[in-house]
């Protein structure tokens, strides 16, 4: 595994694996999918998502359990991390902020720019992203189907990593 930032108690860094995600991997992927999200990916997603050339699609394995994945799509210059969720017996012990590390790694461009959408009322994901460089840039109203709630669209840019929103694109108020 690349550099990755410390783990919290109970998950420590070599222990960790961070690879590419299978189709092998969907069921549990499938699993974690449906405790995580009130409206969950469904499997025909999942493929279309690790079918792509352009993407990375990451597992995060520890002591040989998913406990995480990651999937981020590229459309055009502009990387959209589309799905991002840990096992609710491995969260707030840095594996989020593991697969986001390999996937810069991965991409290999540090003027790379990502973008996501993330329920407003999500205190604990945007934290992770704030942390991560990510900066709210504008509002997806009732962007979530379940109930109608906003999305938050975040940036991370080299100027959002500096904490200027100067290279997003039409930024709007958060």
């Amino acid at each position: 595994m690349s550099h990755s930032p410390a783990l919290r108690p109970g998950i420590d860094r070599q222990s960790l694996e961070i690879r590419r995600l299978t189709y092998s991997d969907l069921p549990d992927v499938i699993a974690i999918e449906r405790r995580a999200f009130p409206t969950a990916w469904s499997l025909a997603m999942f493929v279309l998502e690790l079918s792509k050339p352009s993407g990375h699609c990451l597992a995060a394995l520890w002591r040989g359990r998913l406990v995480g994945y990651l999937i981020c799509s590229r459309y055009d210059t502009v990387w959209h991390v589309m799905n991002v969720a840990v096992d609710s017996t491995s969260q707030r012990m840095g594996v989020a902020s593991a697969l986001l590390a390999e996937l810069y790694v991965r991409v290999g461009d540090h003027d790379a720019r990502y973008t996501l959408e993330v329920r407003r009322s999500n205190a604990v994901a945007i934290h992770l992203y704030e942390r991560e460089g990510f900066r709210a840039a504008g509002i997806r109203r009732r962007y979530y189907q379940d109930n109608g709630e906003d999305a938050l669209v975040m940036w991370r840019t080299p100027a959002t990593v500096g904490g200027s929103l100067a290279d997003v694109p039409n930024p709007g108020p958060p």
